[in-house]
């Protein structure tokens, strides 16, 4: 079953989503330091949420910049899982990350493919772009994740 069905099948229950977030984790144990949560997967589309707790807090007392690279991440590779055809497979190869504002409090990450997937029958690069944003609404982090689109086999 694929991850955006297994969302969709999830996602219909109280706690279904907090459920499937923690599958997530447990397939990719290292996403679970940051206890992301998601709101909204779709092609094109993956919402998550990261609360601001000790275990995600640097010296300054903001969100670590790891936690948020790790939860850019998170997102682009689901938002990526989600709107590719069964016939491909992604790896991220490259992130390119901008920290604009101090990330405090609960952040919602979007990302969003910034050319359509589609089927091809030789690799190609798919970056998803992902924004970070504070309770607020201002952007606090932003990142470019260099997607490689593969056929699967």
């Amino acid at each position: 079953m694929s991850v955006l069905a297994t969302y969709r099948r999830l996602a219909r229950w109280p706690a279904g989503r907090w459920l499937f977030s923690r599958l997530v984790c447990w397939k990719a144990p290292y996403f679970a330091s940051i206890a992301p949560r998601i709101e909204v997967l779709e092609p094109g589309r993956c919402v998550a949420t990261l609360r601001h707790r000790r275990a995600v807090t640097n010296h300054l007392g903001t969100v670590h910049a790891i936690a948020l690279c790790n939860l850019a991440e998170f997102t682009g590779g689901l938002g990526c899982d989600a709107s590719l055809p069964p016939s491909m497979r992604w790896i991220p190869k490259g992130m390119t990350v901008a920290y604009l504002k101090k990330a405090v409090g609960t952040l919602r990450a979007t990302a969003t493919p910034a050319i359509p997937p589609h089927a091809s029958q030789d690799g190609y690069d798919l970056p998803f772009e992902v924004v970070v944003e504070n309770a607020a609404g201002e952007a606090v982090f932003r990142a470019t994740i260099a997607m490689w689109v593969t056929p699967r086999g």
